[in-house]
């Protein structure tokens, strides 16, 4: 039997002709400065649910009980999870008809405005129930909009990149994501710890890393602006070839997939949102538990920070391996670290905490972020390689917000509530221990796609279900020698 790979296998991924080095470093420089910014604004509002939102918004709501009160500041983390399929939906589906680049215009401008005016709010002493009302709403806003950016930024990167480089190039909105956490966590202990100290970043402190987000929108604007649309596209479009319901289309012919990419990304953002979301952050510094040994919110917000550039090196340096040793194998190692590292993470907190010596924390943080990387990096170009053209915006979104929901949504409302109900971080630990173990077995069913070609050609060849990244490099070895593949 002879099988037959086609020619496009081995070219740039699509029909269409390869991005110029120029076009794909404007590509890469659009994706990371966006999704910078994106995820600076998602992750300022993380970290002040875990420090401050309690007392300004939820306090009274929750008659003075500071552990409700947490619960309550939470829980409007994890409600903007529930609109990330919204926006996924309608930013997938405009985005598989009308282009990748005005999605990821729209989407970073709804971001920073929402959470600019988050910046000027007015608490529940000031406004009464109508203060966690207003911010719950434009906390909505965020998640509609984190929804729909991610899928945009990735397949602009991976869809421009050569067909060796997807990984790589893949790598860079990824890497925006630590990078965001970054910024955050820096700009907030700035204030937190030199220009608003004590009561003064409760009183007004805590607003300036918000109202920030103008500058920084107007800064993706202009870059993002600048990116020529994705190659990939413009092919779909010059054929006439977007389904007219891409939504519709993809969980009647891929809903499979859907779940399995879903599961892959719940395993790592369960893991993920004790260092992102904020609950390390809260743990270690919750007076209500710890007392007088209760760690300084500035001194942890420095920790988190470096694990934020431990988790960017670590993303980083997986989307060279995801090119050097396939995408499920990357996942493969990152989940492995994940378990292994969830209860030394809360073991070596409590130690911290309890000597008062901040090296514990670091490397409990430094540690977790290695496995968070490794399953992170990889997947802008495992997830836009494992759907057609025709609905790959609809298809990566919709996957990356239902992971989201399962896995970080409520992640630090469930952990607050397992160390309430048993009175001990071992109980945190095995919830974590069972998201990644969940992760690692959908990344061991799903198949590795590695080097498929991206353009509509390829879909309409009826090959993209057989296309399997073995026969594609023994392929490309007979052709040069002039024969075909047994």
């Amino acid at each position: 039997m002879v099988t037959t790979v086609p020619t496009a296998s081995l070219g740039h991924g699509a029909s269409s002709s390869p991005s110029s080095p120029r076009d794909q470093r404007r590509v890469i420089a659009a994706t990371v400065v966006g999704t910078t910014i994106e995820w600076y604004d998602f992750f300022i509002y993380a970290n002040a649910a875990a420090l401050v939102f309690k007392e300004l918004f939820f306090g009274p709501a929750a008659n003075g009980d500071p552990v409700l009160g947490q619960v309550f500041s939470f829980l409007t983390v994890g409600i903007s999870f529930l609109f990330r399929p919204l926006g996924a939906v309608l930013v997938g589906h405009f985005g598989d008809k009308l282009g990748r680049k005005a999605m990821l215009v729209i989407t970073l401008v709804l971001m920073g405005a929402a959470t600019a005016l988050i910046g000027i709010l007015p608490t529940y002493r000031d406004a009464g129930m109508l203060a966690p009302i207003l911010l719950i709403t434009l906390r909505v806003l965020q998640g509609i909009s984190a929804g729909g950016e991610w899928g945009g930024a990735v397949l602009m990167a991976v869809e421009h990149a050569p067909v060796d480089k997807r990984g790589r190039f893949g790598m860079y909105p990824q890497l925006g994501v630590p990078l965001g956490m970054l910024l955050a966590t820096g700009t907030l202990a700035l204030m937190s710890g030199f220009i608003a100290p004590g009561d003064a970043f409760t009183e007004w402190g805590w607003r300036v890393p918000f109202l920030l987000s103008i500058v920084l929108v107007i800064v993706g604007f202009v870059v993002r602006r600048a990116v020529e649309e994705s190659p990939v596209f413009q092919e779909i479009a010059e054929k006439g070839k977007d389904a007219q319901m891409p939504i519709v289309a993809l969980m009647k012919r891929h809903w499979k997939l859907v779940i399995l990419l879903a599961l892959i990304f719940a395993g790592n953002n369960a893991v993920g949102y004790m260092l992102t979301g904020g609950y390390i952050l809260s743990y270690s510094t919750n007076a209500d538990i710890w007392g007088e040994l209760a760690m300084n919110r500035t001194t942890v917000l420095n920790c988190v920070t470096v694990g934020a550039v431990v988790w960017g090196v670590a993303t980083l340096v997986s989307g060279y391996m995801s090119d050097w040793i396939g995408r499920k194998s990357t996942y493969v190692i990152g989940f492995l670290c994940q378990v292994l590292g969830v209860f030394p993470l809360f073991f070596l907190v409590d130690h911290g905490i309890a000597s008062g010596e901040v090296i514990w924390v670091l490397l409990a943080l430094g540690q977790l972020a290695v496995g968070l990387g490794l399953t992170y990096g990889p997947q802008s170009a495992w997830y836009a390689e494992t759907f057609p053209a025709s609905v790959r915006t609809s298809g990566v979104s919709i996957s990356y917000a239902l992971g989201a929901i399962v896995g970080g949504a409520f992640a630090p409302t469930i952990a607050t509530a397992l160390q309430s109900q048993f009175h001990s971080s071992m109980a945190v630990g095995f919830y974590l221990l069972v998201m990644s173990v969940v992760g690692l077995a959908a990344t061991l069913v799903l198949k590795d796609r590695q080097g498929i070609p991206l353009g509509v050609e390829f879909e309409e060849s009826g090959e993209y279900h057989l296309f399997d990244p073995r026969l594609r490099d023994l392929e490309a070895q007979r052709r040069e020698l002039g024969h075909s593949v047994p």
